[in-house]
């Protein structure tokens, strides 16, 4: 693309829409500087270069990618799927607030009940309530208290001590 007013090559292009109507800007260097355009320099110093050398692989490695796929964080946000189960954790960062807004809020899995057995999983809420109370009954050296969770615990029906681990 030539100048629009002499014949060198263009540095600066410029678009300008006004009232609907388009108007393009072509300048050589010496009269886009004439015009207060910022034209592209001509060299870079030796140091300034360097440093923006060192700095490029600093930046790709901050961009999200899945190490065991190979997804990209911009494929991702193009495509809206996940490449592998791995990409969860590559993109939790990234993924937390979208699960968050999909699932009013919720951001880990707190299950299903089937709706066939409500008091089977009243029991299993119960005992699983019972169990969190009793490690932090013990975690804060609450002895007396971890007892009557325990007796509470044995209890109940079917085996306790399958559940802890």
């Amino acid at each position: 693309m030539k100048c629009d007013l002499c014949d060198k090559d263009a540095v600066v292009h410029e678009l300008i829409v006004s009232n609907g109507q388009k108007r393009e800007i072509h300048l050589c260097a010496e009269h886009a500087s004439a015009q207060g355009y910022a034209g592209p320099a001509t060299s870079i110093p030796k140091e300034i270069a360097d440093k923006l050398e060192e700095n490029r692989p600093q930046k790709r490695s901050r961009l999200a990618n899945c190490e065991t796929c190979g997804l990209t964080l911009a494929a991702f946000r193009r495509h809206g799927v996940l490449g592998c189960p791995e990409c969860y954790h590559a993109f939790e960062r990234h993924l937390e607030p979208l699960i968050g807004r999909a699932q009013a809020g919720a951001t880990h899995h707190c299950g299903h009940a089937p709706a066939l057995a409500p008091e089977h999983i009243d029991r299993q809420l119960h005992r699983t309530r019972l169990l969190k109370d009793l490690n932090d009954a013990i975690a804060c050296e609450q002895y007396e208290r971890a007892a009557k969770i325990r007796d509470q615990l044995q209890n109940l029906e079917g085996p306790v001590e399958s559940e802890r681990e």
